[in-house]
């Protein structure tokens, strides 16, 4: 059985997962085996402290022992959840465990630019470990079996939509970081990396992003601030379209079962390359947005 720690107590993602691993408090339908939650340790943030003291009551309830300082998990796990809601916070808070040796999974937004993804993937492989970060909209069924019925080279574009809620702190987590994560990790899974520049605009009730893929397709998102705020997307095959909204049911269970695999393999199931890009294309947007729809190269 592997044993995780868990750090940074500031999203329900916490008990999420904790319910699942270890078995507690949610229907057996929902649990994950391989992998337990053994200690945890509620950390601080900046962007949302008044939420840690109910997660922690609710991780005490499952029985999971807590600590106050990060560095005392070390030596006690296979493994690592960094689960800070912050992506700017999380190049910090995962350095003295890289440095270990302990592999990480970074919730998401894994960073909130280039320059942190790069230096995270960076300490990982010179420390000789591994780094996974991954929405778990990225296993969601529907996303899943589109993949499975259109292979990779009947597809020649996509858009995805979904919820875009911003942050209510200027500078933490800016622009889609904050919650467009979701719908961008579906585009990515849809369309595979190579997005070589992205255009941006935004309105107070919606973002529009489209990029431009280096081999000439088009992916598209749209974030919702407004109005029905599911999640969904159009698949353009060079033989059918397929469109359809996706449920959230077994998305954490499907994705701690990657995480799980993850630890088992140390090898993450999405290439650091493309978290990597994916993080570039957010600041891309971002910078887009910002400078009144303007065309973003993104560094390769």
């Amino acid at each position: 059985m592997i044993r995780l720690g868990m750090l940074d107590f500031d999203t329900s993602h916490v008990v999420a997962f904790a319910q699942r691993l270890n078995h507690q408090g949610i229907p057996q339908t929902q649990w994950v085996d391989g992998a337990r939650v053994v200690i945890g340790c509620p950390g601080t943030s900046e962007l949302a402290p008044q939420r840690i003291p109910g997660y922690v009551e609710e991780i005490k309830k499952i029985g999971i022992p807590l600590v106050d300082n990060p560095g005392d998990m070390i030596g006690k796990i296979d493994g690592l959840l960094l689960c800070s809601l912050e992506g700017g916070a999380h190049l910090e808070h995962a350095r003295p465990f890289l440095e270990k040796g302990i592999p990480l999974f970074i919730d998401k937004p894994f960073t909130c630019g280039r320059k942190d993804a790069v230096a995270i993937m960076d300490l990982a492989r010179k420390h000789n470990t591994a780094v996974f970060s991954s929405s778990s909209l990225r296993y969601a069924e529907e996303v899943v079996k589109a993949l499975a019925e259109t292979p990779a080279q009947e597809r020649v574009g996509a858009a995805t939509w979904g919820p875009a809620s911003l942050s209510e702190m200027a500078g933490k987590n800016p622009g889609l970081y904050h919650y467009g994560i979701h719908a961008a990790e579906i585009l990515f899974t849809l369309m595979g990396p190579g997005c070589a520049r992205v255009q941006a605009v935004y309105q107070k009730e919606t973002d529009q992003v489209t990029g431009i893929w280096s081999d000439g397709r088009i992916g598209t998102l749209r974030g919702l601030r407004a109005g029905n705020q599911g999640f969904g997307f159009s698949l353009f095959g060079k033989k059918s379209i397929r469109s359809q909204s996706v449920g959230t049911g077994t998305i954490y269970r499907e994705l701690l079962k990657q995480i799980v695999l993850f630890f088992q393999t140390r090898k993450s199931p999405v290439p650091p390359a493309e978290t990597i890009e994916l993080m570039a294309f957010l600041e891309a947007a971002n910078s887009s947005a910002a400078n009144h729809g303007a065309m973003v190269e993104i560094k390769p």
